[in-house]
């Protein structure tokens, strides 16, 4: 298998729309890599559930975090899941209601929940905080063992998956374009915006670069 593209199975091939997938890993990553918010599907009890956290990617790892005292989680771990990465960029309108869409880059991924303990864990959450603000960690208070008992941390082997993009205007029919109708694309832009002091911060506590530089994504 070439080592630069995710496994490519029956349930990642892109078949409605095929042009639009897309399975080498530096697309797979760039997406991941833009938004740390994801969501993560497991079966428990014959009923498929579907959880939204907070995911970051360790090479070609991806790693998702929780409460400990989570029923999904506890129940998950070595168990098959599918988690998915999405950044919503835009709403297509066309000159018909069945040519609307949406613009978007997507990923997702199947595999197997792994759940880390002890000073993996600990190592994978220091991990998460300086990709997302580095050397905050450092900065903050050692975590105690109870809030690191209070904390599941899971990954998964970026494996089998794919990618699937859209962009640009909609495609209409060709007699539609002949019609006095607007089309067009309104974005939808993921912003940082300026950070919010906590009011209880002590006096002349001054904004960490970690902050006021803050950028979504990896470096």
């Amino acid at each position: 298998m070439n080592a630069d593209l995710v496994r490519k199975t029956k349930r990642t091939t892109t078949v409605r729309k095929h042009e639009r997938g897309a399975y080498d890993r530096d697309t797979v990553y760039s997406i991941i890599d833009s938004t740390p918010l994801c969501h993560v599907s497991y079966i428990i009890d014959n009923w498929p559930h579907v959880t939204p956290t907070i995911q970051w990617r360790e090479d070609n790892r991806i790693f998702w975090h929780g409460s400990s005292a989570s029923r999904f989680l506890r129940q998950i771990t070595d168990k098959p899941a599918c988690l998915a990465v999405t950044q919503f960029d835009g709403i297509v309108l066309a000159r018909s209601a069945s040519h609307h869409s949406a613009n978007y880059r997507s990923v997702m991924l199947f595999g197997t929940a792994e759940a880390l303990s002890g000073k993996d864990k600990d190592r994978a959450l220091e991990s998460f905080m300086e990709s997302m603000f580095p050397s905050r960690w450092g900065q903050l208070r050692p975590m105690t063992e109870t809030e690191s008992k209070s904390t599941a941390v899971l990954s998964m082997a970026i494996d089998e998956g794919s990618a699937k993009i859209r962009t640009g205007h909609s495609v209409d029919e060709e007699d539609d374009y002949a019609l006095s109708i607007w089309a067009g694309v309104i974005p939808i832009i993921q912003k940082v915006g300026v950070p919010e002091p906590d009011p209880k911060n002590l006096p002349g506590v001054p904004i960490p670069e970690h902050v006021s530089e803050f950028k979504l994504g990896h470096p």
